[in-house]
């Protein structure tokens, strides 16, 4: 639960063996200067983030909590209350009676954060140019894909403040991907963006890839949400000012934000995080589940207030690595006797019903959380619940051995799992180290598949180094991360 940075994108592969809805726990200090800390002169909120952002360009994001959080919106928006879509950069839209056009209009004087005017163009060149492009490996493109034949919805400008998308036939799942952050299409500026989409860097790639990445002067990213990057210095934090151009305003009349400045200290301990909390340096903190016991009984003394959010858009899973393909130099990718393994549903199945959840929900989780079963969050109108007929795999080991047994596996004379050709059945387990819950979950994952016979190897490392491994080198054999998703489904079309 402390560590929301949570690729959401490129799990290609992901396979939900451990799936749990983590119930935020936030701790927020009950200043009465309201978010304006002893160090600060103007109206600021401080709060922390496990690790440095990875880019400062939306369309190239692949993690959660990120930059865009505060920086990008889209046409649309969803009330976090309500859970209802909500009109955002576009005023309104209109939808054709058979379904198939969807028409926006943009708000009155819209502005990028440099002054600039945002009109129905930068709409039209985000989805034509950036988006719809084969040259530009965005994830917004597969929750944008439409039926059978996978066709883009074609989108053309009617005037400066309406754009219409027209569909080859309905597609009930285009409004959520126009929320922009965090799950969808975020509108980005023609004016800054055009030529690097046209231009080709010296390995035939567009400059759009290598635009707007963290060595950026954050000076030059023009956004469109409510706060634009001031700074950003690696290791330590990313500050966020206020937009002076962003278009909300309060029943005043008052521009919003109210708060001048958003900074996120990066702290890669959730115990330093805890320690900077506790010392008047943080505003705010989710409370990791090794840490709520403490704070939970300092909350008086030390004058903060721990809040339960209630269920988030998030789960824990392990993925083992399916690619059968081969490198340059012919080797697979995966050791072929492994990959065997990985790729039977049976191993999978069996791997499914050794993990004790529930011990793991009372122990590490110190109960502050629910067991989830399902890739679709509970909060979505399309979830559906084991009550209701969804498949659970329930805590069971001797079930576990049958399977391995039906498909072939066998035990030793110590009990220890080979496979038909005599092979032990062992694999790597990798986590990020800087998250003590995942680390503790891992452990417990790694006892639970001794009792059925299979030696885990635990190792966790930095979670940048799990990143290169998994868009890289993908030279990684099992994993254990986190899944953010949202109220649509079809926005995990892109894992």
């Amino acid at each position: 639960m402390s560590d929301f940075l949570r690729y959401r994108r490129f799990f290609a592969v992901a396979f939900f063996c451990v799936l749990f809805i983590f119930f935020q726990v936030t701790v927020i200090s009950c200043n009465p200067s309201g978010f304006k800390t002893k160090a600060a002169q103007i109206p600021q909120w401080t709060t922390t983030l496990l690790s440095d952002p990875k880019t400062f360009n939306f369309a190239l994001n692949e993690e959660f909590p990120n930059v865009f959080l505060f920086t990008a919106e889209g046409l649309t928006t969803i009330n976090a209350m309500t859970r209802k879509i909500e009109p955002a950069l576009a005023q309104s839209w209109q939808i054709s009676d058979d379904n198939k056009r969807i028409t926006f209009t943009l708000r009155e004087n819209l502005k990028w954060s440099d002054g600039q005017p945002l009109t129905a163009e930068d709409v039209v060149f985000t989805y034509k140019d950036i988006v719809f492009n084969s040259d530009i490996p965005t994830s917004w493109q597969d929750t944008l894909k439409i039926g059978k034949s996978r066709a883009f919805p074609e989108v053309r400008q009617i005037d400066q403040r309406r754009v219409e998308f027209i569909f080859p036939e309905p597609f009930a799942p285009f409004l959520f991907s126009t929320t922009g952050s965090p799950d969808g299409v975020g509108i980005l500026p023609k004016h800054v963006l055009e030529k690097t989409t046209k231009t080709k860097d010296k390995n035939g790639n567009p400059e759009f890839l290598s635009t707007w990445g963290t060595g950026t002067d954050p000076k030059n990213v023009v956004v469109n949400g409510p706060y634009l990057i001031d700074r950003y210095i690696p290791s330590q934090r990313v500050v966020f000012k206020r937009n002076p151009y962003y278009w909300r305003r309060d029943a005043q009349g008052n521009r919003l934000p109210y708060v001048e400045q958003v900074v996120w200290e990066i702290i890669e301990s959730t115990d330093t995080g805890v320690l900077q909390f506790r010392s008047g340096g943080l505003d705010t903190l989710t409370v990791s589940p090794e840490n709520f016991s403490l704070l939970k009984t300092e909350e008086k003394r030390g004058d903060f207030t721990i809040y339960n959010g209630g269920p988030t858009f998030s789960k824990s899973f392990i993925s083992f690595n399916l690619n059968t393909g081969k490198r340059q130099n012919g080797q697979p990718v995966v050791n072929p006797i492994k990959s065997r393994w990985f790729n039977n549903v049976a191993f999978r199945r069996a791997v499914a019903h050794a993990i004790d959840r529930e011990t793991m929900l009372n122990n590490v989780f110190r109960g502050l959380g629910e067991l989830h079963n399902s890739p679709i969050d509970i909060q979505s109108p399309y979830y559906l619940s084991p009550e209701q007929g969804l498949k659970v795999y329930e805590y069971n080991p001797e079930k576990a051995k049958k399977l391995l047994l039906e498909a072939g596996f066998k035990y030793d004379s110590k009990k220890q799992l080979i496979d038909a050709d005599g092979n032990r059945v062992r694999f790597t387990f990798i986590t990020n180290v800087e998250n003590k819950t995942r680390v503790a979950m891992a452990a417990q994952i790694k006892g639970d598949l001794a009792k059925i016979g299979i030696q885990v190897d635990f190792n966790p490392i930095s979670f940048n180094t799990i990143v290169d491994k998994l868009n890289n080198s993908l030279d990684w054999e099992c994993y254990l991360l986190g899944f953010t998703g949202s109220l649509e489904p079809n926005d995990s079309a892109n894992k």
